[in-house]
């Protein structure tokens, strides 16, 4: 499980590219109960979304050319710029070169060789996000992707990543991800990743990362994301042994998901 105890590889920041920064505000606020902090005067417009004072993510306007809004999962790093030249090595893009935040830490951003962007911090002042695994705050980061043999290569090149396969029935596998060291005993999982399957490809999805945010309530915060504008991907369903889950897009089009865990689970 995630843990804000982070090791290398780890998840450890996520934050929303948004054309609208109010707006999302707004919404997020409406669906999850989230506050927003400016994060100065010298930061763009930048900010931090908080629950009951602590960081649980992080938003911003879109300052890439051509960019869609997005959520992006951050990794942690002991070093941005030797992660960007394994990134490099290993067959993926670099799209933000690796630079210092004030005196919070350094940064990269990247794209894996199957199209799907994902970025590093490397701490200082700022250690990653607050608090995770608690009700309207990450608990999971998943990649769709379009090779997940290539994608599977290229993180545990990156980042040594270990994985345990699970069968969906069919052709269809699902990948939990884990880091060295990572979360806790007997329970590691950080994320996960799976194959787009071929409808999906035809009809022309492309690789991406995105967030999971526990709830108390699926279907309570489904529906208050979609009555403010949220559109379905995935409609509130049962995965045995995991719990129930729904993924949408926020109303300017950054997909995320929704998870209320299953409490039988050990």
């Amino acid at each position: 499980m995630l843990t804000t105890h982070y090791v290398p590889g780890t998840p450890n920041w996520l934050d929303l590219g948004t054309p609208d920064v109010d707006a999302a505000v707004e919404f997020y606020s409406a669906v999850f109960g989230w506050t927003c902090r400016s994060a100065g005067p010298g930061a763009g417009g930048y900010g931090f979304f908080q629950l009951d004072g602590r960081t649980v993510g992080a938003v911003g306007p879109l300052t890439e050319e051509g960019a869609s809004p997005a959520w992006t999962a951050y990794f942690q790093t002991p070093d941005a710029d030797a992660t960007a030249k394994a990134v490099q090595q290993a067959g993926g893009s670099l799209r933000v070169p690796p630079g210092d935040v004030f005196t919070a830490g350094r940064l990269a951003a990247f794209t894996d060789p199957t199209g799907a962007d994902f970025a590093v911090w490397q701490p200082a002042e700022t250690k990653g996000l607050e608090t995770v695994m608690e009700a309207n705050t990450l608990c999971w980061t998943e990649l769709y992707t379009t090779d997940a043999a290539a994608a599977k290569e290229f993180y545990a090149s990156v980042f040594s990543w270990e994985y345990q396969d699970l069968p969906m029935g069919g052709d269809m596998v699902y990948s939990v991800v884990s880091s060295p060291g990572g979360g806790k005993e007997g329970d590691t999982g950080q994320g996960g990743m799976m194959q787009l399957p071929k409808e999906n490809l035809q009809a022309g999805s492309t690789s991406e990362w995105h967030p999971y945010f526990g709830v108390t309530d699926c279907d309570a915060t489904f529906a208050a994301a979609t009555s403010r504008g949220a559109s379905v991907l995935i409609p509130p369903s049962d995965a045995p042994g995991v719990g129930r889950l729904a993924m949408l897009k926020d109303p300017a089009g950054a997909a995320f998901a929704l998870i209320k865990g299953d409490p039988d689970m050990t």
